[in-house]
């Protein structure tokens, strides 16, 4: 059974980083038909700082790395998305507290710790046009392929694969929340930044964990 140590959790960081940074502008031009036009550029620049703390400390576990990455979240992404990214990664820590190799027992229990974070700083339900229309499907994906017996690999691909269908999904759907919402049915059509970075978080951890 494949699993993820610190040092996977370390490259997830770094490959996320890579990500953002490539896909930033992409980011930005989705955020600037439906908000401020700044998630690209936020997140680029608190996941490069996120992924620089690997060379520049030494942590004694998982739980205490990324509390540390999203406590650099919190304070370098800014915007919206520092908080709720920042929040997904300090609740994911609870769960992590003295696992040295995490199995898909223990990264879905983290996932959803996380999730529940953003749940509760950010009030949103599905379907409101949100990243937790990317994280509901990919919960219930994981949760079902690690029910199935799916090593953690494999689990977080069909956890990433049903949370491109919810971003994608986003784009027919009037905002709920957020600055988008006050566009009323003008945010039908676009497809929600944090739903599209979300994804390419868990794109990142399936090629990455495990």
């Amino acid at each position: 059974m494949s699993v993820a140590n610190l040092e996977s959790f370390t490259r997830w960081i770094a490959d996320y980083a890579a990500v953002v940074a490539e896909q930033a502008e992409h980011l930005t031009d989705l955020d600037r038909a439906i908000g401020d036009g700044d998630h690209g550029s936020n997140m680029a620049r608190g996941t490069v700082k996120a992924a620089a703390l690997a060379d520049s400390e030494e942590f004694a576990g998982l739980d205490a790395y990324v509390k540390k990455v999203g406590m650099t979240l919190v304070s370098t992404v800014g915007g919206a998305s520092g908080p709720l990214y920042g929040t997904f990664f300090l609740r994911m820590a609870g769960p992590l507290a003295g696992v040295e190799d995490a199995g898909p027992a223990e990264v879905g229990a983290a996932l959803r710790a996380g999730v529940e974070g953003v749940l509760a700083r950010g009030k949103a339900e599905v379907e409101d046009k949100t990243m937790y229309d990317a994280w509901a499907p990919a919960l219930e994906a994981f949760d079902a392929a690690a029910a199935d017996g799916a090593d953690l690999a494999t689990a977080l691909g069909a956890a990433a694969e049903a949370a491109a269908k919810g971003r994608d999904g986003t784009k027919d759907l009037i905002a709920r929340k957020g600055r988008a919402s006050y566009l009323g049915e003008r945010s039908r059509g676009h497809i929600d930044p944090g739903a599209a970075s979300t994804t390419l978080l868990l794109e990142s951890a399936a090629r990455t964990l495990g």
